[in-house]
C-alpha cells in the first residue's frame, strides 16, 4: 500500500510540474501583493501571514507555488470554499503568483508544545507512520522537518487546529482538491493519532 500510495504522489508530482513551468514565466509584483493583503487577506491571515485564528492557515513560510496553486483551485472552484472563492475569483494568475511569493518570504516559528507524551505519538506517526494499519510516514512526502515542496505544503508551525481539519475534510472527502492521496492517508488516522500529529507539527520548525 505505501508504495502504491508514493507511485501515485510521483504521477501527481509530475502532473503538477508543467503548471509549475508555466506559473515560472509570470512576473512577481511585491507591492501589489502587499495591496492586496493590506486589503484582504490580513482579516484571516495576518498582515504577515501569522494567521488571526486557529481555524485559519498560517501562510508564513509556505512555499509560493502552492500557495498560488490553491488559490487558482479556489477561483475555479477546483477546492471548494464558500469563504475563498469570493476572495479569490477576481485575482490574476499573476497576482496569485506575487501573493504566493509574498507570504513565502515571511518569517514562521514553531508553537511550543505542551503535552510531552501527545507529542511522543505525533512525532512516531510523523516520522514512522503506523505499519499496523498501513499508515505512512507522513516525513516521506513532506521531509523530515515538515518543510514540504513547491508541490506539497509546508506543515512546520502550522497551526494544530487547521491540521486536523483538513486531515478530517480530506477523510470525508470534503477537501475537494488533492485528495486522492491524502484520503488514503487520513482514513487510516484514529483521532488519536490525527489530534497527536498535528500538535507535533506545530512544533517543528
Amino acid at each position: 500500500m505505501r508504495k502504491l500510495i508514493q507511485r501515485a504522489l510521483v504521477a501527481g508530482l509530475l502532473a503538477a510540474s508543467g503548471a509549475v513551468l508555466a506559473a515560472d514565466a509570470l512576473p512577481v509584483d511585491l507591492k501589489r501583493a502587499e495591496e492586496i493583503v493590506g486589503g484582504r487577506c490580513f482579516l484571516c491571515h495576518g498582515l504577515n501571514g501569522e494567521s488571526a485564528s486557529a481555524v485559519f492557515p498560517r501562510l508564513a513560510g509556505q512555499h509560493a507555488e502552492y500557495i498560488a496553486k490553491q488559490l487558482s483551485d479556489f477561483k475555479s472552484s477546483k477546492r471548494a470554499s464558500d469563504t475563498m472563492k469570493p476572495q479569490a475569483e477576481e485575482l490574476t494568475p499573476t497576482e496569485m503568483k506575487s501573493l504566493g511569493a509574498f507570504f513565502q518570504a515571511k518569517v514562521v516559528g514553531p508553537r511550543p508544545g505542551r503535552d510531552q507524551e501527545l507529542l511522543a505519538v505525533g512525532k512516531f506517526v510523523f516520522n514512522r507512520g503506523n505499519q499496523f494499519s498501513g499508515l505512512p510516514a507522513c516525513s516521506t512526502c513532506h521531509g523530515a522537518k515538515g518543510l514540504g515542496t513547491p508541490q506539497l505544503p509546508r506543515l512546520a508551525g502550522q497551526h494544530p487546529r487547521y491540521i486536523e481539519d483538513q486531515l478530517k475534510q480530506f477523510n470525508k472527502r470534503e477537501r475537494t482538491n488533492d485528495n486522492a492521496i491524502m484520503h488514503t492517508i487520513a482514513s487510516k488516522l484514529s483521532e488519536l493519532e490525527t489530534h497527536a500529529v498535528a500538535e507535533y507539527i506545530a512544533t517543528l520548525d
